[in-house]
């Protein structure tokens, strides 16, 4: 028995396509928003639409065994799990027999599925763009960790009451049931590693900031405290460099996380400028500081993630490798590419760079929701689904439109 670890998924195309049987067609297919490629077209068998399953199988994170003896394919996830078998039309969802319309084909030695089927197993929707000729393939909603930057804003922009939907102090259940974690973006550091609660960049931390820990607390929600620094006149680079501040800057930060469940430290600006050896320095310097702080945390119990310029940025100060070993996990900040609604390919190659050196289970795709619309943050969020990330960062409370809130509702699972 050979088996191979893929991944299958299927479609409904809801018109039919006169062609000849089993040809190639120009047929295109795109999930959650963005193109899937494959190498393989889909074809057109029996008067309907099958496409490859191993490219789709990858992107939706089912498990998928060919067992060659039998010529049966064995798709499974952690609710179901369908049998088919080459040529036939009868197919098994947890043992139960179902009619197929036209039956799984090897086709140019591949595996094409008829979706329709599969779309219903595994919970997608699927829709027929005849214009652009393109099966369009929704995946269900996913379980993932969501992080929401809590920061200052005015009456119309307030953290608060865009999380909770109700004005300060007052609480209700609001958006509480999206969110899995606030990054309260209260504290800065100087050169001297002093931790600071208000810097010159407009991090602070508000008065009456209790409260905001006791309502997160009171909805489950787990709090961290963000350091955020900007490396404005080269400040962070003469903080790493002075082994007096980092350990002042340790020391401190380590005392004032008892109040939270653990860190994000937010470092930005870092290898702009350095090239070669010069750069090598700023990256070991960061990592060095990272290292020590996550040691003094965990020892606390207390958590360290990162916010971290993506690796297709103009910052390359971050040696994503050594961070992924010494965080928690690291938030990718995949935006401020240029163009307003950040482009779905850089965004891309952001969490593909980035999964050469990080396990995609330490991974977690920032968005600015600022620079997207509903329509873009669905697809980011399905990039997020996609590689199976281990979920998104939303920058930030205040600025998530109603809409907005509706596309996270429709693909995060409490």
């Amino acid at each position: 028995m050979k088996r191979f670890c893929l991944i299958l998924l299927m479609v409904w195309a809801l018109c039919v396509i006169p062609s000849p049987v089993g040809a190639a067609t120009d047929i295109k297919i795109d999930m959650d928003g963005y193109k899937l490629s494959s190498d393989i077209a889909p074809a057109i068998i029996a008067d309907r639409t099958l496409v490859p399953f191993r490219s789709i199988a990858e992107a939706m994170q089912v498990q998928v065994e060919w067992v060659n003896e039998t010529r049966q394919i064995e798709a499974s996830n952690s609710n179901t799990k369908v049998i088919l078998t080459i040529d036939s039309n009868t197919a098994y969802i947890n043992g139960t027999p179902v009619s197929l319309d036209v039956a799984p084909q090897i086709v140019n030695n591949r595996t094409l599925i008829p979706l329709r089927f599969f779309s219903q197993a595994f919970a997608c929707k699927v829709d027929w763009d005849g214009v652009s000729r393109t099966v369009k393939i929704k995946t269900p909603a996913k379980s993932m960790q969501v992080v929401a930057y809590y920061a200052l804003g005015d009456e119309k922009t307030s953290s608060w009451t865009n999380l909770f939907g109700t004005t300060y102090p007052t609480t209700s259940i609001g958006h509480t049931t999206i969110i899995s974690d606030l990054a309260l973006g209260w504290y800065s550091l100087d050169e001297n590693g002093q931790l600071l609660t208000k810097s010159r960049t407009g991090w602070q931390r508000p008065t009456g900031w209790e409260n905001v820990l006791a309502a997160a607390s009171k909805y489950n929600i787990k709090s961290e405290m963000v350091i955020h620094m900007t490396n404005e006149g080269r400040l962070i680079n003469s903080l790493l460099n002075n082994p007096s501040s980092v350990n002042t800057a340790v020391k401190q930060i380590v005392t004032e996380a008892r109040k939270y469940a653990g860190v994000n430290l937010d470092m930005e600006g870092l290898g702009l400028s350095e090239k070669g050896s010069d750069l090598v320095k700023v990256q070991t310097s960061f990592s060095a500081f990272v290292k020590v702080l996550a040691d003094e945390l965990h020892k606390e119990g207390k958590s360290l993630s990162l916010s971290l310029h993506a690796p297709n940025s103009s910052y390359k100060g971050y040696d994503y490798a050594a961070l992924g070993k010494y965080s928690d996990y690291i938030i990718i900040m995949a935006y401020d590419y240029g163009p307003k609604i950040e482009p779905d390919h850089k965004v891309d190659e952001a969490i593909t760079m980035a999964l050469k050196n990080v396990p995609a289970g330490k991974l977690i795709l920032g968005i600015s929701t600022p620079k997207e619309n509903a329509e873009s943050l669905d697809t980011k969020v399905g990039l997020a689904k996609r590689y199976n990330l281990k979920g998104i960062a939303i920058w930030r409370l205040g600025l998530v439109t109603n809409d907005m809130w509706d596309i996270l509702a429709s693909n995060i699972r409490p």
